[in-house]
Order: C-alpha cells, then sequence, then structure tokens
C-alpha cells in the first residue's frame, strides 16, 4: 500500500510539520505528493483524532498511519511499545514493518514483527530490546501476551490494518482479548479497502468521535482494466496460457479457492515451462516469504495464490491479476484485483466464469456499480504444431448479453456459452462456486471489550455510508499531540 513517486523534487509532505529527518527518508523513498487518503488523515492523526479510513487497494494506507506514529514517537517518550499494528496475514504484517522500517531509517523508532509459523525464539530476543512498535497477527501476539514475553499496558495508538477482515468472525475473538489488555485510553486508526454495514456498526462501538475519510473505496482503480472470460472449467488452463502469451503480461497473480488446486496448477504451469510458483497457508513461513521474494524479484512471472495473497500485498508492476476461480464475495474481488493497477499503474484484471458463476457475477457487479464487459471466445483449437492453445476473440469485449428467451447455453462454433439472465438461477450449482462470505458477528458481547474509555477532546464527526456485500447463491441472491496525549 505504498505511494512510490520519483526522486527529485521537493516532498510536499513538508507541509505535514514533519521531523526533518523523517522527510529525508519520505524523498529518500520516492514520496513527492500526498495521495489523498494520507492528506486526509495525517493532519488528523497528528492531532490525536481517532480515524476511519476507507480507500481503495494500493492507495498508501499504509503511510498514512505509520507517518503520524513515527513522528509523533520521535517528539516524545513512552513505555515500550507504544503502538501496536494488527494484520490479518503474515505477509502484510512483514510488508508493514518493512515500510516502517524505510520510513524511520533516520530516526530511533524501531519496529518489529510478531506472527506464527516460525519458532517464537527470535521474536522473543527482538521483544527483550523494547521496539516502540509492534507489528503482529492475533495468534502469535496473544501467546506471548499470555507467556508474559510482551505487556501491552504502555500501547498509545492501536492500527487495524484491512480492519473490515480483522473484525470479522474468525478474527473477533482475539481481537477482543487484545483489546482487554490494551489501556482505555488511547488511538484508534482503522484502515481498508472494504466495510460491510455489519462490521462498521462495529468499529463503530471501538471509535471515539472519529475522523471518517471515505474515497470510493467500495470501487476498484480506475488504472484497472476489467474483464469476464465465460470460459468451460476444463478449459480455464489453456486460456490462462494464452493470456500469458499476450504482448503486454510481464506478471500475474492467479487467484484459486482452494491450496490444493493453487499447488497444482502451479506445478503445470512451471511444467509448461512457465515461472511460477504457490502461495498458499499449507507452506511454511521460509517457503512462504521466498515465494514472495522471488515473485518480487521477477525470478518468477506467475503467483498462484488462494486469498492469502489478496488483502494488502503490494509487489510493483504487476500487469495482470486473473481470478480462475471467481471470488466468494464482491470484497474480496475488489481486494484481489487491487494486487494490480498500484501507484498510478496500469493493470488488468482477468476473470474466468463458468455458467454457474454468473449469479455471484451479477452481485459483485451490483455491488460495485459497474457492469464488467464479457470478452467472448470465438474458437478454441489444440495447435498441432506445437501443442499449443489458440484462443480467438470475435470483435470487441461483449458488455451484454442476449436478453431472447431461453435456457441453460447456447453453443456456437466454439462449443462455448453465452450465458443468458433469465438462466442465472438455474441448474446445479458446485461447491465452489456458491461458498458464500461469513456471517458479520453480532450481539452484545463485542461493545463489552470497548466501552469505558476515557473521554476524549472535543471534535467534529464526519459520518459515511458502508457498503453491504452480498453473497452469491441463488437465483434471487442480493446483493495537540503532546496535548491530548499527555493525560495517558
Amino acid at each position: 500500500m505504498s505511494s512510490r513517486r520519483p526522486k527529485g523534487a521537493k516532498s510536499a509532505f513538508s507541509a505535514f510539520g514533519l521531523h526533518k529527518n523523517l522527510l529525508r527518508a519520505i524523498s529518500e523513498a520516492g514520496f513527492k505528493e500526498p495521495r489523498p487518503i494520507q492528506a486526509k488523515t495525517i493532519p488528523q492523526a497528528l492531532n490525536g483524532r481517532d480515524i476511519l479510513g476507507l480507500a481503495q487497494t494500493g492507495t498508501g494506507k499504509t503511510a498514512a498511519f505509520a507517518l503520524p506514529i513515527i513522528e509523533y514517537f520521535i517528539a516524545s517518550k513512552g513505555q515500550n511499545p507504544r503502538a501496536l499494528i494488527l494484520a490479518p496475514t503474515r505477509e502484510l504484517a512483514l510488508q508493514t514493518h518493512a515500510e516502517i522500517e524505510v520510513l524511520a531509517k533516520y530516526t530511533n523508532i524501531r519496529s518489529t514483527t510478531v506472527f506464527g509459523g516460525v519458532s517464537a525464539s527470535a521474536q522473543m530476543r527482538a521483544l527483550k530490546a523494547r521496539p516502540d512498535i509492534v507489528v503482529a497477527c492475533p495468534g502469535r501476539l496473544l501467546d506471548l501476551a499470555s507467556s508474559g514475553h510482551i505487556h501491552l499496558d504502555g500501547v498509545e495508538v492501536l492500527v487495524l490494518d484491512e480492519a473490515d477482515h480483522m473484525l470479522d468472525m474468525g478474527f473477533l475473538p482475539d481481537i477482543k482479548r487484545i483489546l482487554s489488555r490494551l489501556p482505555e485510553s488511547r488511538q484508534n486508526l482503522l484502515f481498508s479497502a472494504t466495510m460491510p454495514r455489519e462490521i462498521r456498526s462495529l468499529t463503530d462501538r471501538m471509535l471515539h468521535k472519529p475522523h471518517v475519510v471515505e474515497l470510493a473505496h467500495a470501487m476498484p482503480l480506475e488504472t484497472i482494466e476489467h474483464a469476464l472470460y465465460p470460459v468451460e472449467q476444463k478449459q480455464k488452463a489453456a486460456l490462462l496460457r494464452h493470456l500469458m502469451r499476450e504482448e503486454n503480461f510481464t506478471s500475474a497473480i492467479v487467484f484459486l479457492r482452494t491450496k490444493h488446486r493453487a499447488r497444482k496448477l502451479a506445478r503445470d504451469l512451471e511444467r509448461a515451462g512457465h515461472s511460477a510458483i504457490a502461495l498458499q497457508g499449507n507452506m511454511s513461513q521460509p517457503q512462504r516469504q521466498r515465494a514472495m521474494q522471488g515473485f518480487r524479484d521477477g525470478r518468477y512471472d506467475v503467483l498462484v495464490a488462494t486469498d492469502i495473497a489478496a488483502r494488502g500485498i503490494d509487489v510493483p508492476k504487476v500487469s495482470h491479476v486473473i481470478n480462475f476461480d471467481i471470488p466468494n464475495t464482491p470484497d474480496a474481488y475488489t481486494h484481489r484485483i487491487g494486487r494490480t493497477g498500484r501507484a498510478e499503474e496500469s493493470g488488468k484484471d482477468c476473470t474466468f466464469v463458468t455458467h454457474e458463476d454468473f449469479p455471484a457475477i451479477k452481485v459483485i457487479e451490483r455491488k460495485l456499480k459497474m457492469e464488467i464487459p464479457r470478452i467472448k471466445i470465438r474458437d478454441f483449437k489444440r495447435d498441432s504444431d506445437d501443442g499449443g492453445d489458440t484462443f480467438r476473440r470475435q470483435g470487441r469485449p461483449q458488455k451484454k448479453f442476449s436478453k431472447k428467451p431461453g435456457a441453460g447455453k447456447r453453443r456456437g462454433r466454439s462449443g462455448g456459452y453465452s450465458p443468458r439472465p433469465e438462466a442465472q438461477g438455474r441448474g446445479k450449482q458446485t461447491r465452489e462456486s456458491t461458498q458464500s462470505a461469513r456471517p458479520a458477528p453480532s450481539g452484545p458481547g463485542f461493545g463489552a471489550g470497548l466501552k469505558g474509555k476515557a473521554p476524549r477532546r472535543q471534535s467534529s464527526t464526519k459520518s459515511g455510508q458502508g457498503g453491504g456485500a452480498g453473497s452469491p447463491g441463488r437465483r434471487k441472491g442480493g446483493g495537540g499531540q503532546g496535548r491530548r496525549r499527555s493525560g495517558r
């Protein structure tokens, strides 16, 4: 989620009144003009306000919360760790830590990571050095807190990165336990690219008179070109290989739903002569780090991943995101495609859809308030000369399907089909195409861990509307920094 810019010009970040050593690091990192989410949140965060920042992926949210934290810690002392940043995945935790190190390189502010999948001994040693900032995944953090290797009673700033995911049913119990260990008077910074209504109601209980910034967070970036490819399941691998031969293809993240299929596809691509690597949850942490670093370094052109790579991962100049399997929810679609078109670069999203997938696609289109162009494939044949697969498009992208009466598939020369809206709810749906988002948490239990905060300085409140996420299913599916903190 970084916002890199060409070097050379004087940084406009000086308008925020940041420390000269911080400005030096910002300049060396190539930051020039603050991105919108940074311009709208950094001044308020420096004033001690709680923040709810909703913006598209790839718009610079990490710097939006890291810069105010580093600036405040340069000018004051406290009981370390003073800031806790919670992330849903190890990859995002490592990426956030790396960006903080870049920004804090000319200061005495130090950061460390805490997450599972690796030995805890190195993390225990790092915590003994009492870092200012801890970037953590909830599970390992709770283990170390329970064993007394980290104490959270000095935390002054809590950040929830990818906040909607951090507050869903999977993470909510751990988040409540962590909150019970934190001081009641603290600054809360929540950032995300999506925020369903159900989760938004929970953040309202957690934040105290927050400064709310919403920047078209439910809409994909305009730098991304979208396309749907109606294709039979058995032809997806051949279509993928065809797209990888396009002139503008440089690198891609290919998303699948299951770990097993991600491993198999990466292996098949590698056997076919492509430089591909899998990234999925059953891999050890060293394996996951090697895969990500190899993809960043360009040793692999294709990263075949489950949704573990959909949140916050920042790899420059990814030309394509390919949804080999459609995502479970509209929000998951937004997060996946946000891996390309980052920092104002262009990118392309290609989604492979079978007949059974179209009800879910309609839900995604309604949420995004857009119709995704269809790329109609006229012909598919086996090339006898090189054993490869050849696809040919028919004319320009088809944006709409025929609305004439009829059901099922319309067959043509290709043996493919063009699904009709009337048939979207019909036929047997596979388990892969009908998975839905987990239900949003509810009930009074969450509020109990959030009440009783000390009064905050008066501030104006800006309200915003969160977007609801439908789940694919049947036919009718819906779709003064110092002044404020001195009292702590």
